[in-house]
């Protein structure tokens, strides 16, 4: 999904976890005779699980201290004063906010290992999809395999191979599992792949870089943690040993044949004399 509609609807969300609760406790506030605080606030507990569920860390913690407001301001007396003349009120007050942060936190840390679940997931597709990848696939097969791997485990648009070395301007990310872009270092987790430029995976064979895949992120921001870049890594090393069979032809022979054979290779790979896009 593109982040333009996203940020929309994280602004959405969390103008509606500020309202909803204070709206809420406003219409409470109109049976507040018929109704005990405790009930009220449980009530209440129930709208902040709601802002929880469909929005972010912020909106729940937002939903929270709005439910707590609300409560004050509507169902303890006095009425309509933040003021809380009543110890048993306050600490009723306070148990609502304090399950309503709790209440975020939870949520927020199912979302993180839902995201995790994910992401691993994506790791064992791909590395099944390259298990079931027969003896006599070509170099391309391998290729595109690898590259649809990479784009689950990193959650890119796309992944491609290009042999040859990447480009200048292109992020590239180290055996580390850090991001190298325009000669700094940069940390995985906090750091998006570019979106408006390519990230590269570097893939060698005999000591010397033989091409890389080149990942697109541009639809949407993309934070790989450092496992996902050292995954990425991993499956792009595939590549090797691919191309490798795919040169061997080229090497064997006597002298008078490799050079043809040698050219005919780069043809099949499709090596540009100066790297590019």
């Amino acid at each position: 999904m593109n982040s333009k509609v996203i940020a929309p609807r994280g602004a959405l969300v969390r103008w509606g976890a500020l309202l909803l609760p204070f709206g809420v406790a406003a219409l409470l506030s109109t049976v507040r005779d018929a109704v005990r605080g405790s009930t009220a606030a449980l009530v209440l507990v129930v709208v902040v699980v709601a802002a929880s569920a469909f929005g972010d860390r912020l909106a729940g913690i937002v939903s929270a201290a709005s439910a707590a407001l609300g409560f004050d301001f509507f169902l303890v007396e006095p009425y309509h004063s933040l003021s809380i003349s009543s110890s048993d009120d306050v600490e009723l007050a306070l148990a609502l906010l304090t399950v309503g942060v709790a209440v975020t936190e939870i949520a927020s840390w199912g979302r993180r290992q839902k995201a995790t679940a994910q992401v691993r997931e994506g790791y064992l597709r791909g590395l099944a999809a390259l298990l079931d990848l027969p003896d006599s696939s070509t170099a391309d097969q391998t290729a595109r395999t690898i590259g649809a791997a990479i784009t689950q485990a990193l959650g890119a648009d796309r992944a491609e191979w290009v042999a040859g070395h990447p480009a200048w301007n292109d992020a590239v990310v180290t055996l580390d599992g850090r991001i190298r872009l325009g000669g700094r270092m940069l940390p995985a987790g906090s750091t998006s792949l570019p979106t408006d430029a390519f990230t590269a995976l570097p893939v060698s064979a005999h000591g010397r870089l033989v091409g890389h895949f080149r990942v697109v992120s541009s639809t949407h921001v993309v934070r790989p943690t450092a496992e996902q870049l050292r995954v990425a890594l991993l499956l792009a090393d595939r590549m090797a040993a691919a191309w490798q069979v795919e040169a061997r032809p080229a090497a064997a022979g006597p002298p008078e044949l490799r050079e043809p054979a040698a050219a005919e290779g780069a043809r099949s790979w499709g090596r540009p004399a100066r790297p590019g896009r």
